[in-house]
């Protein structure tokens, strides 16, 4: 007698009444996404970016926990040991995806309901329509496992109010509603009450009007209140020099905000402040995700993000022994290195031309992934 094994669809790709559906579905993981539901986003997206029986796109994630907790890490750790290549191909299609979702010539509405960090953020928050709730909690976790922020985050914590970015960047702080709206991460505030009733209004009703209908004032940001300190020590040139003005700046928040960086990996937050600054002076999102690769594909090479994965999730000790051990410890010479060109691996990424209509931009972006060795995002 035969067994018959279902199995169950890592992304839920689904079009009803002129809505289509993208259901990020490992609950159990957080919807943490992998290649191959990177793959199937960057399918759909490309299939519905000329069907004009699709009005609006709607990203959620199944479970009551986040809508995505980012990438799989695990995996990411076994090819830094090993010297795999897999993360450096999953990065590069997913940063495709990242822009094709930036340029999607429809509206794209990414619920962001729950946990959001890293590489969930670069599915939600280049969207033209984000919605946050009273659960959302978002962040760019990257520093504490010796990795730098990518999917196109630094490209939105550099255009930040101030110097916020730069300390959600440093610290890995965690936004709420109100501080995601007012940085630039979300758009609209939905009561998690009203997530169904929303999602069911999109398909009898424009994007715009549904949004009138359901979605109600931000909640304050407790982090704009900050703004004060957080730009007068974060403008500083250097990370012991960002430490050394936090520390003196007799605030308490200022001086827990020291300790949190003291505690990530010094060179990944050397890093991910030259790659804020660089960001900043960016011309366009594609530009940044063109460096953003470059860093990521030297981080797997780098001692701090093996041992990162390892404190944080894999044995779970929270005491990684970061090299070098200290701020002052990081040369100038070792962060540039970052930053080196990759040759024929570049990603290679170009803004869409002024000239073009928005749907010849977005179907390159989608579909570039598809003709990459070993992509499956065909």
């Amino acid at each position: 007698m035969s067994e018959t094994t279902t199995t169950t669809p890592e992304v839920i790709v689904d079009t009803r009444d002129g809505v289509g559906r993208l259901v990020l579905n490992r609950p159990k993981a957080i919807n943490a996404l992998n290649h191959g539901m990177v793959g199937q986003i960057a399918a759909a997206l490309a299939a519905w970016s000329d069907d004009d029986r699709v009005r609006a796109v709607v990203l959620t994630g199944a479970g009551e926990r986040g809508l995505c907790a980012g990438g799989d890490i695990v995996s990411i750790y076994h090819d830094a040991r090993e010297g795999g290549t897999g993360s450096r191909e999953f990065w590069r299609d997913e940063y495709i995806l990242n822009a094709a979702i930036a340029n999607f010539p429809k509206p794209y509405v990414a619920i962001m309901d729950g946990i959001v960090m890293g590489g969930g953020v670069g599915v939600s928050a280049h969207g033209s329509v984000r919605v946050v709730t009273e659960r959302s909690m978002i962040g760019m976790p990257e520093t504490g496992i010796g990795f730098v922020p990518d999917v196109g985050g630094t490209y939105l914590l550099a255009r930040t109010p101030g110097e916020l970015g730069t300390h959600i960047a440093l610290t890995t702080a965690r936004l709420s509603a109100g501080d995601a709206i007012a940085c630039g991460f979300a758009d609209h505030y939905l009561p998690s009450a009203q997530i169904d009733s929303f999602i069911e209004a999109l398909t009898q009703t424009s994007v715009d009007d549904a949004l009138a209908r359901f979605t109600e004032p931000a909640p304050p940001s407790e982090l704009v209140a900050q703004q004060g300190w957080i730009d007068a020590a974060y403008s500083a040139d250097s990370v012991p020099d960002i430490v050394a003005r936090l520390r003196g700046s007799g605030v308490p928040e200022a001086e827990k905000a020291a300790e949190q960086i003291l505690s990530k990996s010094p060179t990944a937050c050397a890093v991910t402040l030259q790659s804020l600054r660089r960001a900043r002076a960016a011309g366009s999102l594609e530009e940044v995700l063109n460096e953003e690769f470059r860093v990521s594909v030297a981080c797997l090479s780098s001692p701090d993000l093996v041992e990162g994965i390892r404190a944080q999730v894999v044995e779970k000790d929270r005491n990684p022994q970061w090299s070098p051990a200290t701020l002052d410890e990081v040369t100038d010479e070792q962060v540039e290195a970052f930053f080196a060109p990759l040759g024929d691996l570049e990603l290679g990424l170009t803004p869409p031309t002024p000239t073009a209509t928005a749907t010849a931009t977005a179907v390159p972006a989608a579909s570039a992934s598809d003709t990459r060795p070993g992509g499956t995002a065909s």
